[in-house]
């Protein structure tokens, strides 16, 4: 039986409010932050412009469970997910720049996670995207038992879709701050059997955590 994700929920597009403490990320420009520590700093300009690079996306696995070995008949899964990594979204920069909102509505336009005309979150009148969150909270671990109809050793496996880039704030008076944003988007869940070689990098990693490396379908270092 091949591993199998599917994606179980997505950061998309909410009209109105979207959850406690957003509006307090979807002002336009005004101080600059630390969106670590959320430390003021200087006031940045509100008609720069961004240009990205090192624009990355990749599968970021959260959460797997303890291999259990089921019959011919299969049978409902039992060990619940223990969480491996949590997703956090991330503005830093090291000079004055918007709003962590702002910030990340310009990275959701460049990666096409957020499709709007308005050239900045202030300006899109009214809407909110979760990707814009900078207090997104992370995934809960997918607590639906699944039933594989087969013999095997299973595992369960959840994971994020990370997006992240480095950015360069130009004012027009010539003054430029730079930083990296990072947001997370599909929250993924996945089942696989430590038996089988894993299809995917998230699979594989999982495998890693569940099955032990010998057998993820990673080769042992050299001399190991």
């Amino acid at each position: 039986m091949r591993g199998r994700v599917r994606p179980a929920r997505a950061a998309g597009l909410v009209i109105g409010v979207l959850a406690t403490g957003l509006a307090a990320c979807t002002g336009g420009g005004g101080a600059a932050r630390d969106h670590e520590t959320d430390r003021p700093t200087a006031a940045a300009c509100a008609n720069g412009t961004f240009t990205w690079s090192h624009v990355n996306k990749r599968d970021r696995l959260t959460g797997v469970s303890e291999p259990e070995r089921l019959e011919a008949d299969g049978g409902p899964t039992r060990n619940a997910l223990r969480r491996v990594h949590t997703p956090r979204p991330s503005v830093r920069a090291d000079g004055p720049v918007p709003s962590a909102a702002e910030v990340l509505f310009s990275l959701g336009k460049k990666t096409g996670e957020i499709d709007s005309d308005a050239p900045t979150l202030s300006e899109a009148g009214g809407d909110t995207w979760a990707f814009t969150d900078v207090r997104q909270p992370a995934p809960e671990l997918d607590t639906d038992r699944v039933t594989p109809h087969a013999a095997g050793e299973f595992y369960q496996y959840a994971g994020v879709r990370e997006v992240s880039a480095d950015f360069r704030y130009t004012c027009p008076d010539g003054r430029t701050a730079s930083g990296h944003a990072r947001n997370w988007t599909v929250d993924l869940a996945g089942l696989a059997d430590c038996g089988e070689r894993p299809d995917s990098a998230l699979a594989r990693e999982a495998a890693q955590h569940a099955c032990g490396q010998a057998r993820s379908g990673t080769p042992s270092p050299s001399g190991a």
